[in-house]
């Protein structure tokens, strides 16, 4: 048993941001609620372990908690609101999880339900969004991460069917079975979206081990030699990197929201933690330097949690722009990372022990800073929004 508690969820709201959230959203976040509290006890073990649970994939689903705000057929939709509580309790339990989401909902399924034809929209829809297949999105390659746009995988059109050569990396769930949504530049240099199931010849993944960070899914190098696919596999709707990017801002705001999971565990693990452990004599929650620390804490959880739900409403009013989504992940992750350590540094020695989360936490804050565009990609996207010149090149 640890020592400490620390798990407990506080429902941490200072200025009641989440008091008035309809019901329909905050029966999501309840779901939510009850998977993470079903998983919890055995993250740190796959975390340690490098392991991925995938059955927890298909728990997800099966409580309707993958679909991101998408509409399926069959699934009670979800507000923009209730995807971003959902992203944001799920990442409260485990980063790992959090990336699933993000990957299976926000990234695979919001591709075909925006790109998609009817047909792959009836076969993929549905499966995916109960966890009964795992999709991946394979557009980073080993040499075009922020530069994606310039992305080197190649789509020939050859007999009837498309057939795709190149190399991709850091692809979620693109060595675990399902289908892989392939970016490649077809013929007259147009970035175009593909369906590859993973057990088509020429589709060769690997696990990417050694990782620091997100250790409970597993991300993947895949290689593309001459994989041949139908003609219909090709997403239709998908015809330049703008619908590309279409697909990245709407799960942009997600990442904002996955932030603020990570950072409200660390803040309310530094909080128990306060009231319980004990040092000359007396809780550290009676010592200034800590009460300070707290509030320090405590001033920008709240500020992410005000980002996220204005956001959430103007999405849902169609009127979120995408650098505003830019600058809810810019300032979120950013101030996750200063919660989640110190935190860490609260805790002390126990701060490193992945029974109390934290350090969990810390580590995985580190991906989510990065995937989705890094903190400097999001600062020149905000910055030509706000100048007008671009500072890219």
């Amino acid at each position: 048993m640890p020592d400490y508690d620390v798990s407990a969820a506080l429902d941490t709201d200072y200025y009641g941001v989440f008091a008035d959230i309809p019901a329909a959203d905050r029966a999501a976040w309840d779901r939510a609620r009850g998977f993470v509290d079903e998983a919890l006890p055995d993250m740190n073990g796959y975390w340690d372990r490098a392991e991925y649970p995938v059955h927890l994939v298909k728990r997800m689903g099966e409580l309707n908690l993958l679909t991101d705000g998408i509409e399926v057929p069959g699934l009670e939709p979800m507000s923009p609101l209730a995807a971003g509580l959902v992203n944001m309790e799920i990442s409260r339990g485990d980063g790992s999880l959090g990336t699933v989401v993000a990957v299976q909902g926000g990234l695979a399924l919001r591709s075909i339900a925006f790109h998609g034809s009817d047909a792959q929209k009836e076969r993929w829809l549905g499966p995916l969004a109960r966890g009964e297949e795992l999709g991946a999105f394979a557009l980073t390659e080993p040499d075009h991460g922020s530069d994606s746009v310039s992305l080197e995988t190649t789509a020939r059109f050859e007999g009837g069917h498309w057939v795709l050569d190149g190399e991709k990396k850091w692809i979620g769930n693109g060595a675990s079975g399902g289908v892989t949504v392939v970016w490649a530049r077809d013929e007259e240099g147009n970035v175009r979206g593909f369906l590859v199931e993973q057990d088509t010849t020429g589709y060769e993944a690997e696990v990417i081990e050694g990782k620091g960070s997100l250790r409970a899914i597993h991300q993947a190098r895949i290689r593309l030699d001459g994989v041949r696919i139908p003609a219909e596999n090709l997403l239709p709707g998908a015809k330049t990197f703008k619908d590309t990017s279409r697909v990245l801002v709407a799960t942009r705001l997600g990442v904002a929201w996955s932030a603020l999971g990570h950072a409200t565990a660390a803040y309310e693990a530094a909080l128990s933690y306060a009231t319980q452990r004990l040092q000359f004599g007396k809780p550290l929650a009676k010592f200034q330097l800590v009460q300070d620390r707290l509030s320090q804490m405590l001033a920008e959880l709240t500020s992410m949690q005000l980002h996220c739900v204005h956001l959430a409403r103007l999405d849902a009013a169609g009127l979120m722009r995408p650098t505003q989504a830019s600058m809810a992940k810019y300032h979120n992750t950013r101030k996750a990372r200063f919660i989640a350590s110190t935190a860490r540094d609260l805790l002390g020695g126990n701060g490193i022990l992945l029974e109390n989360h934290v350090i969990r936490h810390l580590a995985d804050i580190e991906s989510i800073h990065t995937y989705e565009g890094t903190e400097s990609v999001q600062a020149l996207l905000i910055g030509r929004d706000v100048t007008g010149v671009g500072a890219f090149v």
